[in-house]
């Protein structure tokens, strides 16, 4: 699966793993997050993500 990487504070969002922390279970793709989804380190949105093959 693809990564997103936080253009903030580089927080990586790696679909294989989640983000347990939030509730959001191994699998589920950055498309699959809710619209309110925040980065986990710094607080923005998904706006500020960017792909990383």
């Amino acid at each position: 699966m693809v990564k997103y990487e936080c253009r903030v504070c580089g927080y990586m969002y790696d679909p294989e793993k989640g983000d347990p922390d939030t509730g959001i279970k191994a699998g589920t793709s950055f498309e699959g997050l809710p619209k309110d989804w925040v980065c986990p380190i710094c607080g923005v949105d998904k706006e500020n993500f960017e792909r990383v093959e």
